[in-house]
């Protein structure tokens, strides 16, 4: 097991902490932490043997077969249409954030790249200028003045911490999506981001590879190279590393539940 009766019922009250923390401190500024806490390694290091045996038997084969057999324009446009159907639940984290110029920009991307775009499959907003506010509602807590928390590593979403482990469940029930698109087509989404979890795995095969068999160890280094990425983009400053687990293991969907 990865983690027994009593760590999970420790993370349930570290969970519910954080949240409560990042609802009573709306007006706190946000701050980039620094270090390491890792409580929970031993938990964490099984956890990353599991992924890494499920990259090696599944994903590192299927991703590289994936890039292998499908064009690159066709890559493009799965990453793109995977990408589109992303963007309500980003403007939502961006309204949450006081960010209206942010959700006004991925209001404009989603418009005119579901519209002129063919559904997503083509990025004329970027093509145009309009680049993405990429967010999510771990950034949302950050804003709010949550903690970072523990690292965790978790079973096949790969590397987090307390804190994004939140964002990634509320970011299930924050795309509008979710709520007007019928079934099946609900489901497309679904599969166009396992796609691009494939062919992501398939066209960064060398950096992840780098990680998770090259290195000493490789559960240090996901972890460096988690916690340096994200909080260069939580504004922490600092040189952004190529980030080898950027969700290889993600099959999970914002807008389907």
């Amino acid at each position: 097991m990865f983690f027994t009766k009593n760590s999970f019922k420790s993370l349930s009250v570290r969970v519910l902490f954080v949240l409560g923390l990042a609802l009573v401190s709306a007006c706190t500024s946000p701050q980039i932490e620094t270090g390491l806490n890792d409580p929970w390694e031993a938990s964490n290091r099984r956890a990353h043997a599991f992924n890494k045996s499920v990259d090696k038997a599944f994903l590192r084969p299927g991703g590289n077969s994936v890039g292998r057999a499908i064009p690159d324009p066709l890559v493009t446009s799965v990453g793109n249409f995977a990408d589109n159907l992303s963007s309500p639940g980003m403007v939502v984290n961006n309204l949450l954030q006081a960010d209206a110029k942010g959700a006004f920009t991925n209001s404009v991307r989603f418009v005119v790249n579901t519209t002129i775009g063919v559904g997503g499959i083509f990025d004329i907003a970027t093509m145009a200028g309009i680049y993405e506010v990429e967010t999510d509602f771990g950034e949302t807590l950050h804003v709010w003045g949550a903690a970072e928390g523990a690292y965790l590593e978790l079973p096949l979403l790969g590397p987090s911490t307390e804190r994004d482990t939140i964002g990634r469940v509320v970011d299930i029930f924050t795309n509008p999506l979710g709520y007007v698109l019928p079934k099946p087509e609900k489901y497309v989404g679904t599969a166009a981001n396992v796609a691009k979890k494939l062919v992501d795995r398939g066209r960064y095969s060398q950096t992840v590879d780098s990680v998770l068999y090259d290195s000493a160890d490789s559960y240090a280094q996901a972890r460096s190279s988690y916690l340096q990425n994200r909080r260069y983009q939580l504004g922490g400053g600092g040189d952004a590393l190529a980030d080898p687990y950027d969700d290889p293991y993600g099959a999970g969907d914002p807008y389907d539940n």
